[in-house]
């Protein structure tokens, strides 16, 4: 007898359906699975037979071929196991081919038949949406995470014997039920507020003109000066995430296993900080067949700090600039690509020198100005390219590390960025831009008109400090922010002198 029973996989961060076709014939006994499974698909045959036995049920005998189709898509992880399993029971009559209709159905097995929780059950219930009223039957760990996204019956399961008894009408099981808005107001703080941080007025203010822009930043100074508690207050001043991003960075830490059952929806924005031994794949993602998104998709709508930024490798940093550029990163293989967002902002720290203490006052650099160049060139220009605000960061003085923690806290900051986010949305709404940092060419002459006298001083600037035109372009774009920042229409003589001093490796101060 054949039996089908719909099931989904995920390429990428897209659901797609798959049907799983069970066939139970004479002859002699096997099981085979077929349509380009993984080694995790193929493994489930063991699984399957160990958790129906387990569970109290008949398994056959004889010869099962399982399908998985199309055949033409790559299916993988563990999630077939209990379709699988309760198609040999409807191809041996054990449970009556009718109870399938209107049910996507997955989820990993056990050998005495438990359900284990799946990776990527968010984007399977998205992809469901508009299929008003199906039922998606999965694992009880994954049932809140499904039910986040409403217009679906997600009945959550425990074991095969009581998905079976579900199917059989013997027992009801409630649809999930999960109050967004309860949730929403559960989390989104952070446990790091910026008047935490003592003294480095500059590069907070700085920090706030990045998150208004969404501009990159580069963050320059000697040892234990801040840079990384700094960069860790810089999500507590973006603007909250709305539903749609949360669903969006809640996707992609779904698909790769990151979610708890106890958090179903990620509303603070995500701040990533990987290791400067990671590799190209780890970064930017991809790793063997099997391609798995990396930090750039994982701090999507967040930030992305990279510490000590010259000791990553040079290729990694080099894969960083056509997401910087794009917002996303495509991934490919022989037979097939898929795609991630990585919309985030870099935050990037480094020492002046190898030593650390070029700029110290109080401590002598032992560095060579060969070592200085040879340091800083391991960043290349057209990653500095993508890089708008380079800030830099003194030691403490003795008087300010033992003062109170003084300035604005992250949430009136938070309220200060988010009315300049809305003044920039509404200007480029039908330019397709959100921010001041992705300002093309054209739009840069179009939407940032100086004054007389901002004109006169960046005038000065180009040829005092020897800026480059590709500063030229990052000081435009900073005045507007600062302008923005400011609720002003004309960027002025004081927003380009803010936006100079947000330059320095520009204006040449980098030499021994």
């Amino acid at each position: 007898m054949l039996a089908k029973v719909i099931s989904s996989t995920v390429a990428g961060i897209e659901a797609k359906e798959v049907i799983v076709e069970v066939d139970v014939s004479g002859g002699l006994p096997g099981f085979s699975i077929v349509g380009l499974p993984d080694l995790a698909v193929r493994e489930s045959i063991n699984r399957v037979k160990a958790a129906i036995k387990n569970s109290g049920f008949k398994f056959p005998g004889r010869k099962i071929t399982v399908n998985l189709a199309p055949a033409d898509i790559k299916k993988q992880g563990p999630s077939f196991d209990l379709p699988i399993a309760l198609g040999i029971l409807v191809a041996t009559g054990q449970i009556n081919p009718e109870a399938l209709l209107d049910k996507v159905i997955c989820g990993e097995l056990s050998l005495d038949g438990q359900l284990r929780a799946i990776t990527g059950c968010l984007p399977r219930a998205l992809a469901l949406r508009n299929n008003h009223g199906c039922n998606l039957v999965l694992p009880q760990d994954n049932s809140k995470e499904a039910a986040i996204v409403g217009k679906i019956y997600v009945r959550p399961v425990a074991n095969l014997s009581q998905a079976v008894s579900f199917l059989r009408n013997e027992i009801e099981i409630s649809p999930q039920r999960i109050s967004v808005r309860k949730v929403w107001k559960n989390d989104g703080r952070y446990k790091l507020d910026i008047s935490d941080v003592k003294g480095q007025m500059h590069v907070k203010r700085g920090l706030e003109v990045a998150a208004c822009g969404g501009h990159n930043v580069l963050m320059i100074g000697p040892p234990g000066s801040g840079k990384t508690m700094l960069a860790k207050c810089l999500p507590g001043i973006l603007p909250r995430m709305n539903l749609h991003e949360a669903l969006e960075t809640t996707r992609i830490h779904s698909v790769c296993g990151l979610l708890s059952k106890n958090q179903p929806l990620l509303i603070s924005r995500p701040f990533r900080t990987p290791h400067h031994t990671i590799s190209d794949a780890g970064l930017i993602g991809g790793g063997g067949s099997y391609l798995r998104a990396g930090e750039i998709s994982l701090a999507h709508n967040g930030v992305l700090f990279l510490d000590e930024l010259p000791e990553f490798k040079r290729n990694a940093l080099e894969a960083l600039r056509q997401p910087l550029e794009e917002g996303k990163i495509t991934l490919s293989r022989t037979s097939w690509s898929v795609t991630f967002p990585a919309n985030f902002m870099l935050v990037a720290a480094m020492n002046p020198c190898p030593c650390g203490y070029f700029t110290d006052p109080k401590r002598e650099c032992h560095c060579t100005p060969a070592q200085i160049q040879k340091y800083l060139t391991k960043i290349s220009g057209p990653l500095l390219d993508r890089i708008d605000i380079h800030l830099e960061v003194p030691s403490l003085k003795y008087q300010e590390l033992t003062k109170r923690p003084q300035g604005e806290g992250s949430l009136s900051i938070s309220r200060r960025v988010e009315r300049t986010r809305v003044i920039q949305k509404k200007r480029y709404k039908k330019e397709g831009n959100s921010s001041n940092a992705h300002l093309k060419p054209r739009q840069i002459e179009k939407h940032c008109q100086l004054s007389s006298e901002a004109r006169e001083l960046l005038k000065m600037a180009i040829y005092e400090l020897g800026l480059s035109a590709r500063a030229y372009d990052k000081v435009l774009k900073l005045g507007r922010t600062i302008a923005d920042l400011a609720a002003e229409d004309e960027i002025g003589a004081e927003h380009i002198s803010e936006a100079i001093s947000y330059r320095c490796l520009d204006r040449n101060i980098w030499v021994h």
